[in-house]
């Protein structure tokens, strides 16, 4: 994906491109499935990790990407469609594979709907289903 592109898209969810968050989305749009802190440290070794996390936590206000509590022990995260604002009508299922690890946003299926006690207010959903991929069936 070209600079411009991305300038683009950083531009539509109000924050100002600098060579480090332009760097951080090309390298977070690269990724099929869900990613984590550190696989983006490991990957651009020479952004230190306060800085990545900075971006992170900016891209995340902004509904750039969107988390993910998989139950694996390190919080991923996922760039977000251009029309998510990341709102209870924004939220869908992700899949979290047992065997080889990765988590998938699974966009097409929606988070069913839960009535809630009286008097309950409901501010989010972690919807995570286990099991293997479609790569590691094979």
């Amino acid at each position: 994906m070209d600079t411009k592109h991305i300038e683009k898209i950083l531009h539509y969810r109000e924050i100002k491109p600098t060579a480090i968050r332009i760097l951080v989305l090309e390298a977070m749009l690269h990724h099929a499935s869900a990613f984590s802190l550190s696989d983006l440290e490991s990957e651009m070794g020479t952004v230190d990790k306060s800085t990545l996390s900075r971006t992170i936590n900016l891209f995340h206000q902004h509904h750039l990407i969107h988390s993910i509590d998989d139950g694996s022990g390190s919080i991923k995260y996922s760039v977000c469609r251009d029309d998510c604002q990341c709102s209870l009508g924004d939220l869908h299922v992700h899949f979290h594979c047992n065997k080889c690890g990765n988590t998938y946003c699974m966009e097409s299926i929606s988070i069913p709907d839960i009535p809630l006690p009286r008097n309950f207010r409901l501010e989010n959903v972690n919807f995570v289903m286990k099991g293997v991929c479609a790569q590691c069936v094979r």
